[in-house]
């Protein structure tokens, strides 16, 4: 194992990013709708991870705790124990249905984030994927940590990312979605946690790789499907993700911006969601330094 890996599968030393909180404009007028208005907040003072949890880290949470994840449970409809993967397309098709690139593959969980015979052996430092909403709480709280708010999150990748480095370094989709990537053509799609883009002593990789669970509620009448997610209704309790992934592609989505935001419901699980823990400034002081 790496200095990196060693060192980031251990919670307490996790590296964190301070911020002094204060007022930013928040959202957008000039993209998707959802991301409007956009309105001065007011964030007080916290603290992020530098890097998305890593396969490494979840390891080391699930041996100490035997934690089971949603994706490994079956249903309540009786579904059995799998969750959503992404699967290239052979060619060009419709990008009004979402179906034709996501299936529900049984089996399929973070340590086998495309189904059974995949495998996380060679990406510890990748980060961790088919992680729930409340998946990503368990492991906080573990940590001794929580999950950001979308404030948190977008101040953050607001200070954190210059869009010119984004669009030439950030793991996103280059070429057609879903049939042409100029990146790669078979999993892994993600890339490790450490290897994106953040400037000097700031967060890393909070534009694209996977889309980031927060804390915040997300509503609206009806959501368009978005860099690959099935459509949500606002029949439902949903959360925000924040980010971008793998998939978000000129083509297709455009939400690698510190502004976009999609929601789902809590119990959403894929191969390209994944998340970053938050925390209050003096807890920061008091078990990580």
């Amino acid at each position: 194992m790496s200095t990196f890996e060693d060192t980031v599968t251990k919670r307490h030393l996790a590296p964190m990013v301070a911020f002094d909180g204060g007022q930013f404009v928040m959202g957008s007028d000039h993209h998707y709708p959802e991301e409007a208005p956009a309105r001065v907040v007011e964030v007080k003072a916290f603290a992020l991870d530098r890097y998305a949890v890593t396969n490494a880290q979840f390891t080391a949470f699930v041996d100490a705790t035997s934690y089971t994840t949603t994706a490994e449970r079956a249903g309540l409809d009786g579904t059995p124990p799998g969750s959503m993967v992404f699967r290239m397309t052979a060619g060009p098709v419709s990008l009004l249905n979402s179906s034709r690139w996501w299936k529900f593959v049984p089996g399929a969980y973070w340590r086998s984030p495309e189904g059974p015979d995949s495998t996380i052996a060679d990406r510890m430092d990748h980060p961790v994927v088919q992680i729930s909403q409340s998946d990503a709480v368990a492991y906080a709280a573990w940590a001794g940590k929580r999950l950001p708010t979308e404030a948190e999150w977008e101040l953050a990748a607001s200070l954190a990312c210059e869009m010119s480095e984004v669009l030439t370094c950030a793991n996103i989709w280059r070429g057609e979605f879903p049939h042409h990537n100029l990146n790669r053509k078979s999993p892994p799609f993600t890339v490790p946690v450490a290897s994106g883009v953040g400037r000097p002593r700031l967060p890393v990789n909070m534009i694209g790789n996977v889309w980031e669970w927060t804390t915040s509620s997300f509503y609206c009448e009806e959501q368009d499907a978005c860099c690959g997610h099935l459509n949500q209704t606002g029949t439902q309790d949903l959360r925000v993700l924040k980010g971008g992934s793998f998939l978000c592609a000129d083509s297709y989505c455009r939400r690698y911006r510190p502004q976009a935001r999609i929601g789902q419901p809590e119990h959403t699980t894929t191969n390209h969601i994944g998340f970053r823990c938050a925390q209050d400034p003096a807890l920061v002081a008091a078990s990580l330094w």
